[in-house]
């Protein structure tokens, strides 16, 4: 397991101590939590561009949510 040391300036440390409080967690977890979603976004980015890049093909049409209930 590796053990990583992060600095922050004092901003940053109010946020996390705020964030730790918030969420009831310490602030570890915070930063793990953090590292999963931001890698889950970047996955979810290369999903769409994929389903975008092949339906191209297929010429699909999307509508917004707005549309769908007119």
């Amino acid at each position: 397991m590796a053990v990583i040391s992060v600095r922050l300036n004092k901003e940053e440390e109010k946020i996390l101590k705020y964030l730790a409080d918030y969420f009831h967690e310490d602030k570890s977890t915070l930063f793990k939590k953090s590292l999963i979603d931001l890698y889950e976004d970047i996955q979810d980015i290369r999903f769409v561009k994929r389903f975008i890049k092949e339906n191209k093909k297929n010429k699909k049409e999307f509508v917004t949510a707005d549309d769908l209930f007119k």
